[in-house]
């Protein structure tokens, strides 16, 4: 097997992935899939909606994860109908072929903050898994434990996409096992089934009832919620490094769609039948929900459950991160330089990249947490919500294209177009509208606004030196999608 660092030229000819390998299976893409929605988020960070929506955010839960169902199935259809490296940065580009102008923009928009985020997830995941291994070993600096972290996991996605795929495929079933065994063990014990317990759902409406602080903490709720959901959108990403990409894709996106409020909005539902909203052990949902049932050494389990997350998120990370800078080089939108790749098939440049980025974070965590970090913190969220409306925008016109030029295309079709798609886009816009007006959501929006007037000066500059890039679409077969 060659090293990973030994690295050859990309083509760019329509009917291949660019130098990409085939070597993800349909196990490993609905794992992805499922395990890019299953994060550190939905263990720890329900604890804040719950306590600040009561029981009703089982309600915030369903909202968002309602709409993350609209835009999951949104890029089904498109990454079935022109399966593409670079996945919804390619839709972004091809959807405005009629306005090349706009579809630059909007393609180099959608990519860069796809980008950007990412690369902010694996310094935030990098820190947070170093707090978490300092449960276990308080007298190791936690630098330490992030850069090792981070280089274990670039190791692995530098060796081959396979080997992403496998400890993708590990870490996402670790989580799914807890999440399923959560469900049955905590549904025995509201039910009644649970040695010495009774079945009791009194904590739904006790302690101020079911919304106890109105609908206005639901609705906010909604809004902090989006940000835990993002990450099911990396299979279409994927894609481009499975032998049937149609069939993959088709297959993961309707698992993400049929289990992930299952998932989620389950397990919220028994957390707060299981532990008072408004008490104190709400810090630590999971934990206390398992302390309620009986369940022995409940912070051990979770805290290795929660590291899981964290170390799948990072992995998660690296990988997206760096095929979309991948797809990038392809349109002359980041440098060419960044889309040599080994002999096994790997963006050895793109990887290194967003390791490089990540870890500058993680240092400013320290060097700088009230400012830079800060800024990248806050910023981030809200940016990907910017992508996914850009997802949906690019559905409603490329679908109408499709059903005039080759509805055949259309094997996994969008519901009730384009009648929730709009609803998914005024949903999306409702949400940015409402953090102008949720006190501690204002600083995310502002900065997220300012990392995209950021990416727009950026484009402004590109524009004015680029070389004219290779205009023929990125496809992963030959009958892909790119008339214009």
């Amino acid at each position: 097997m060659a090293a990973p660092t030994e690295e050859t030229d990309v083509k760019a000819e329509s009917g291949n992935s660019g130098g990409l390998q085939h070597g993800l299976k349909q196990r490993h893409m609905t794992m992805i899939a499922l395990g890019g929605v299953i994060g550190a988020g939905l263990f720890v960070g329900s604890g804040v909606v719950i306590k600040s929506a009561g029981p009703a955010a089982v309600l915030s839960f369903l909202i968002t994860g309602g709409l993350v169902v609209l835009v999951m199935r949104m890029l089904g259809e498109m990454a079935v109908a022109m399966p593409s490296v670079g996945a919804f940065y390619e839709f972004a580009r091809t959807a405005w072929a009629d306005r090349p102008a706009v579809g630059d923009l909007a393609g180099f928009l959608t990519g860069w903050m796809y980008w950007y985020f990412w690369v902010i997830v694996v310094a935030l995941e990098a820190v947070a898994g170093a707090d978490l291994v300092r449960y276990w070993l308080p007298d190791v600096p936690a630098w330490i434990i992030s850069l090792v972290l981070l280089v274990t996991l670039t190791m692995t996605n530098l060796i081959s996409v396979k080997s992403f795929g496998e400890f993708e495929f590990w870490f996402a079933s670790i989580k799914v096992a807890a999440i399923v065994v959560f469900l049955f063990l905590g549904g025995l014990y509201v039910l009644g089934m649970w040695p010495d317990a009774t079945a009791s759902v009194a904590n739904l409406t006790e302690h101020g009832g079911f919304m106890p602080n109105g609908i206005v903490p639901v609705l906010t709720g909604a809004v902090a919620a989006t940000g835990f959901y993002f990450g099911a959108e990396i299979v279409t990403v994927a894609a481009a490094e499975t032998a049937e990409p149609e069939r993959a894709v088709a297959k993961a996106t309707n698992s993400v769609i049929t289990r992930v409020l299952f998932f989620y909005v389950g397990s919220v539902l028994l957390v707060v039948c299981l532990v008072p909203w408004n008490s104190a052990a709400m810090a630590t949902p999971y934990v206390s929900a398992l302390n309620a049932i009986g369940i022995p050494a409940a912070a051990q389990i979770m805290n290795a459950i929660v590291l899981t997350a964290v170390l799948s998120a990072l992995n998660s990370g690296l990988y997206a991160s760096s095929r979309m800078l991948f797809a990038l080089t392809r349109r002359g939108d980041a440098p060419k330089a960044l889309a040599k790749v080994s002999r096994n098939g790997v963006p050895v440049r793109a990887i290194l990249l967003g390791t490089l980025f990540g870890y500058v974070a993680v240092v400013m965590s320290y060097v700088s947490p009230d400012t830079v970090f800060a800024f990248l913190v806050n910023s981030y969220g809200t940016v990907a919500i910017f992508v996914y409306v850009s997802i949906a925008i690019s559905q409603l016109r490329l679908r109408a294209r499709l059903e005039k030029e080759d509805p055949s295309r259309l094997r996994v079709k969008m519901w009730c177009y384009p009648y929730l798609t709009w609803v998914a886009i005024v949903g999306m816009l409702a949400i940015v509208v409402a953090m102008a007006f949720i006190p501690e959501q204002r600083t995310p929006l502002l900065l997220g606004v300012v990392s995209l007037a950021i990416l727009l000066a950026l484009y402004g500059m590109k524009s004015l030196w680029r070389a004219k890039p290779d205009l023929a679409p990125v496809m992963i077969d030959s009958q892909a999608f790119e008339k214009s």
